[in-house]
């Protein structure tokens, strides 16, 4: 019976602690989403860190060394992210008028083809919906979002280089903070658990992304799509979010490409074949590449997603995998909680199975 209760009210208990935890990233998130997004891209750097340690004329420079290169290169493609993005938006402001015009012109081709043009109600509502929608107004302000995107950014790589500059003397700082027996040795192996599996899924991750937005770059630029390394950019960002990320990345340039083309068959095709590299990525090269590192089962991962997405909005939405898994590493190391990540894993580890039997 006692057994039973403390479950109980470890439940509640916990309940209790992530709606605290819930409230305080809600009110809190312009502070948290830069030193979260900081914290895990520096994961990200230390094993790109450790990987170029193994090319033979890499592992001769000094840590100190390798440790700065990364993190220039970091903060150049960073800003260089931004600067695209910033240009490529307000280019698409500019054109906003032409592309809304080819897609009225389309809309009366169908309206032509399926002998609706001279339906006076369907032609009232073709009027007031290009009279209400402005195309041009959806991206100034859209343009208004990438200011404060920039200033995140900013703050990320501030952030990521005090925190790499003090990640050689983090062990010290956990051996002399908790000098109890076991306590320091745990807390090592919870980060370096961590350090593994969010390492090395985000920087594998991070090359598949790449992967996949060569090979659409490819595709759009031979469909002559405007702004084919912002559409690919934006396909290869948005594959970080699970299952719904693919679809959304794809649907901008598809979309776009009505606005610019006007004919659904160069529509069609180009949407056909961006969707044929996403299940090339999808299921053959990312199943192969990492596998099943995260071990959290579909519904974890939906559900991680929506609630990420609604506490962070989209930062949420790409780091909801990470997030979730640091917090799955966390609870697993305290006996009072080590139920819980079991319970959301896809498959039960190996110990976890061999604890069971013993």
């Amino acid at each position: 019976m006692e057994a039973p209760r403390n479950i109980l009210l470890t439940l509640v208990l916990g309940l209790a602690l992530a709606i605290m935890i819930g409230w305080l990233m809600v009110i809190g998130r312009s502070i948290l989403i830069p030193v979260v997004t900081a914290v895990i891209s520096v994961y990200v750097l230390n094993t790109a860190t450790d990987l170029l340690r193994h090319l033979p004329v890499m592992r001769r420079l000094p840590m100190i060394l390798l440790r700065g290169t990364v993190l220039i290169g970091f903060t150049l493609i960073l800003f260089g992210i931004g600067l695209l993005i910033s240009v490529t938006v307000r280019e698409l402001a500019e054109l906003a008028p032409s592309y809304e015009a080819r897609i009225e012109g389309l809309v009366v081709q169908l309206t032509e083809l399926f002998n609706v043009e001279t339906d006076r109600t369907f032609t009232d509502l073709r009027q007031d919906f290009f009279a209400e929608i402005n195309f041009q107004s959806y991206l100034l302000a859209f343009i208004g979002s990438i200011t404060s995107l920039g200033a995140t950014v900013f703050l990320v790589v501030i952030y990521a280089i005090f925190l790499t500059s003090e990640t050689g003397t983090f062990p010290q700082k956990i051996a002399a903070a908790f000098p109890q027996s076991g306590e320091a040795e745990r807390i090592r192996g919870v980060v370096n658990d961590i350090n593994d599996r969010i390492g090395n899924y985000l920087a594998i991750k991070t090359l598949i992304n790449i992967v996949l937005g060569a090979m659409s770059y490819v595709i759009l630029w031979s469909f002559n799509v405007d702004f084919a390394l912002f559409w690919a950019l934006m396909i290869a960002l948005f594959n970080y979010i699970p299952y719904v990320g693919s679809l959304i990345g794809v649907m901008f340039p598809v979309v776009w490409s009505i606005a610019q083309f006007g004919a659904i068959g160069t529509t069609l095709g180009l949407a056909a074949l961006l969707t044929t590299a996403q299940v090339y990525v999808g299921n053959y090269l990312e199943p192969r590449w990492i596998g099943n590192q995260m071990n959290m089962s579909p519904f974890v991962v939906i559900l991680s997603l929506s609630v990420w997405s609604a506490l962070w909005g989209l930062p949420g939405a790409i780091l909801a995998i990470p997030l979730t898994s640091v917090f799955g590493i966390v609870l697993r190391s305290f006996e009072a909680t080590r139920f819980i990540p079991i319970l959301l894993s896809q498959r039960v580890p190996e110990e976890d199975l061999q604890d069971a039997n013993a």
